[in-house]
């Protein structure tokens, strides 16, 4: 048999790329090339030698290539045959490649590749010719004369030799999942197509426990929108975890490198767009990770894969746990009674299920071990990451790497400080709710005393002013302002007689709140004194002459002038002020400031707005929503000793029957 050479025209464009692959990604590109040419069968065959792995071949049933198409389809790099969106010649299937790159990605695998061709002619006869190229020499194509063949059917067997290692990432318990995985949604479309793999038949559709099909935001290219759909597959089997980028039709073009930490579930996702076929038509897939809109629609797509099996633990843990419910050995009582209690459940029940799961003997345990077991679960839980781990390792008997992924859920805070912290949020804003109810109902704030009342529920919740506030003194006089000052004054300070105020009488600090700021100093500190009144006053002239007082009085004392670096804020607070505190004030309430001392005005309109702004995203988040009655039936149980005759239980059942009406 002779043969011809020719050479092949490389294009600059594609030289770089044409051999990278790793190994089953190679053969991959193999097998779709078989698909192309309407194979029905393609099969992939491993054989071993004395020193191991020594040749791969991969073998369709297709149409083969035709002897005159071989020198043009075998010489040009990035000018194939094939068109995006076009279909196979006589099965009239979605076109995988149209590169032209996809045979030349052998020489990942070894340094030989030989083609063995079979093909019918028009006037149906068979004929075969063999095709040879070498990596050392990859410009160069040898094309055999074509021969008469009288048994057999068309196709091409390709010979991989002289490999470039053992590749272990080829043995089928590997590679069957992954060609699974890679191939899943051609073989969903196409059920007459049959990949075998050593014998083993690439199956995905028996390996696939749920599909899911999303679609995104997509892509705007300079005002040309391209649309973006995700399809989630999740696996019975063990897999790497996954994100390929595909055509529109669905064929991976590339994978995303990146982790998911989505507990037990094993999946493969696959992002289509036609704005990813543009990319790869201008060789730019390979840097997807420089290109801003593709990452923006990665993120989205690993956005919805995060939340897609976190609704799937939960959904997976509810089921579990009505069994448990219904043997009674779950260690929660009745129904949840509010939000975060219902969210404290839902973690517990994850963490639950997933460490029940490499429990021994767990299903089969008596009924009361495995109610001890969950309550020393749910302690281990609440109480701290610590515990949780002790008690998995000797009570549970965890293995070690499940013991290691539930603890670091609670790592970084116990799950009792988180639901805490949610509790807090929730309970200052029924707080809120009801202070704004009992300052501003006309009743309510008649009956309102100043300081037996406000002043003792303002005084157990002074981050109304801002966290950073730490209660100092309350209801003292400045002379006892000026002890706690003390501690900053220094040893020579004697405190040996009463702050002398300029009015000759005994000033009475309602509240005197303290921070550290922690700018230049280490001992830097800003006190804010608060002056409250009752709601009905409105703040006028008499009220900010008394704050003023204060203000002077700390001006005019010689031991709060030694020191540096301290500033001093004075507030007069009530419902409203008249024209004379309006006009004294400034936009920001501050009447006057001189030094390190400010004097001005707040309403509790102002801090109630400043405080439900600061609470907001944590309320949308928790979905927190605060009715009227239920906020001010709060307020009165926890204090109730400080509203006797404030809120009676006629009003609460007025303000009940207005919430239903409404």
């Amino acid at each position: 048999m002779t043969e011809q050479s020719y050479t092949v025209e490389v294009q600059p464009d594609f030289i770089e790329r044409q051999s990278k692959a790793k190994p089953v990604q190679a053969i991959a590109e193999l097998i779709w090339n078989g698909l192309d040419a309407d194979a029905a069968r393609v099969e992939v065959q491993l054989e071993y030698g004395e020193l191991g792995l020594n040749k791969i071949i991969v073998r369709d049933n297709g149409h083969g290539i035709p002897f005159d198409d071989a020198p043009k389809l075998f010489t040009r790099l990035g000018g194939s045959w094939k068109k995006p969106g076009e279909q196979t010649k006589t099965k009239k299937r979605m076109l995988h490649g149209y590169e032209g790159r996809g045979r030349f990605k052998v020489f990942a695998l070894g340094r030989v590749a030989d083609w063995g061709v079979t093909y019918r002619t028009d006037a149906g006869e068979l004929r075969a010719y063999d095709i040879t190229m070498l990596e050392d020499n990859i410009r160069e194509v040898r094309i055999s004369d074509e021969e008469p063949v009288e048994t057999g059917g068309a196709g091409v067997e390709i010979e991989v030799s002289e490999l470039h290692r053992e590749y272990r990432s080829l043995d089928p318990g590997n590679a069957v999942q992954e060609l699974a995985e890679i191939f899943a949604l051609y073989l969903k479309d196409y059920r007459d197509v049959s990949i075998i793999y050593e014998g083993v038949q690439v199956d995905p559709s028996a390996a696939i426990a749920t599909t899911r099909s999303t679609h995104l935001s997509g892509v705007d290219d300079d005002g040309t929108a391209h649309p973006a759909e995700l399809e989630i597959i999740e696996w019975r089997n063990v897999t790497t975890r996954g994100l390929y980028l595909c055509t529109e039709q669905g064929f991976p073009l590339s994978k995303v490198t990146t982790r998911f930490h989505v507990g037990e579930f094993h999946f493969s996702a696959y992002l289509k767009s036609p704005f990813i076929t543009k990319l790869h038509g201008e060789a730019q897939l390979d840097l997807a990770e420089m290109n801003p809109l593709l990452n923006d629609c990665i993120e989205e797509a690993q956005q919805t894969i995060k939340t897609y099996f976190r609704e799937r633990a939960a959904e997976r843990a509810r089921s579990v746990v009505e069994e448990w419910k219904a043997e009674n050995i779950y260690p929660y009582q009745g129904e949840a009674s509010s939000l975060l209690e219902d969210a404290e459940r839902k973690v517990f029940d994850i963490l639950a299920v997933t460490a029940s799961d490499y429990m021994p003997d767990f299903e089969n345990a008596p009924a009361k071990k495995k109610a001890f077991d969950l309550r020393m679960l749910r302690t281990a839980i609440e109480k701290s990451p610590e515990d949780l781990q002790l008690i998995m390792n000797e009570v549970l008997g965890l293995p070690k790497r499940k013991q290691e992924e539930l603890a670091g859920l609670l790592r970084e805070a116990s799950l009792s400080s988180i639901i805490s912290a949610a509790k807090i949020v929730a309970d200052r804003l029924k707080f809120i709710a009801g202070l704004e109810q009992v300052l501003f109902d006309p009743d309510m704030k008649a009956r309102l005393k100043e300081r037996s009342q406000l002043h003792k529920i303002i005084e157990d919740n002074t981050w109304l002013f801002g966290e950073e506030y730490n209660l100092s003194v309350s209801d003292k006089g400045l002379t006892a302002v000026l002890q706690k000052h003390k501690k900053i004054l220094g040893d020579d300070i004697v405190i040996d007689r009463p702050v002398r105020h300029i009015s000759q009488k005994r000033g009475i600090v309602d509240l005197m709140l303290s921070r550290a700021l922690r700018r230049h100093r280490v001992d830097e500190l800003e006190h804010l004194i608060v002056e409250l009144k009752r709601p009905k006053v409105k703040i006028g002239d008499d009220e900010i002459t008394q704050v003023e007082k204060y203000a002077i009085s700390v001006a005019n004392d010689e031991r709060f002038r030694t020191v540096n670096g301290v500033k001093w804020t004075f507030w007069a607070i009530s419902d409203d002020v008249d024209q004379y505190a309006a006009y004294r004030m400034d936009d920001l309430g501050v009447i006057s400031s001189k030094d390190s001392i400010t004097v001005g005005i707040k309403t509790w309109a102002q801090i109630i707005e400043e405080n439900k702004a600061r609470l907001q995203f944590f309320q949308e988040k928790l979905e927190h929503q605060v009715d009227d009655e239920a906020a001010l039936k709060h307020l009165q149980e926890k204090y109730k000793k400080f509203l006797t005759g404030v809120v009676d239980d006629v009003e609460l059942e007025e303000k009940k029957n207005d919430d239903s009406r409404v």
